[in-house]
């Protein structure tokens, strides 16, 4: 099993532009295997069962998570690891209104505006019937919007029709409805 060392090097090796996430869309090496390498539900990253502590790394592995069906990997041009989460792999943390948009920042210090290519949608968790807001963050992987931000969200909402509805550049999202 290749240490955390190995796959930042590899990864600096494959994409020097720090500025940009790297293609992992383009890479499809065969699986090299899987990875005791764990995304808790609260965001926090584990590896072989300790906590990965260091954000700069977090924000790095985070950079090459690909997500495939319900499976998660962490790729490079070469390799090709499976990883589990827990639930989802972000977590967004903070929502701002800036002019007509929602601003999220991620726990990985990411910001996405939630808009037509980043929707928030918010599905009912079939257990516990609470709400379960999502925000797509980039390709197919979204961040679960902590339980604050929410609140935040429904504080903002206006009420459509029954329902709760938050704006962002000019794309209405809705939150739930509203309770009798």
């Amino acid at each position: 099993m290749p240490s955390l060392e190995s796959l930042a090097d590899a990864l600096h090796k494959a994409h020097a532009d720090e500025t940009s996430l790297p293609p992992v869309e383009r890479w499809s090496p065969a699986l090299s295997g899987d990875l005791d390498m764990r995304i808790a539900r609260d965001g926090r990253w584990f590896y072989q069962g300790s906590e990965i502590t260091r954000a700069p790394l977090v924000k790095l592995f985070s950079s090459i998570l690909k997500r495939e069906d319900d499976d998660y990997f962490l790729v490079t041009p070469v390799e090709k690891w499976r990883i589990q989460v827990d639930d989802l792999p972000f977590v967004a943390l903070a929502v701002e209104r800036v002019d007509d948009a929602l601003v999220f920042t991620t726990n990985v210090g990411g910001t996405v505006v939630a808009n037509a290519e980043h929707p928030l949608t918010v599905e009912t968790d079939m257990h516990t019937g609470e709400p379960h807001p999502r925000l797509r963050v980039r390709r197919n992987l979204d961040a679960l919007v902590h339980r604050n931000v929410f609140y935040q969200l429904v504080e903002w909402a206006q009420e459509a029709a029954g329902r709760l509805q938050v704006r962002s550049q000019g794309v209405g999202f809705d939150l739930g409805a509203l309770d009798d």
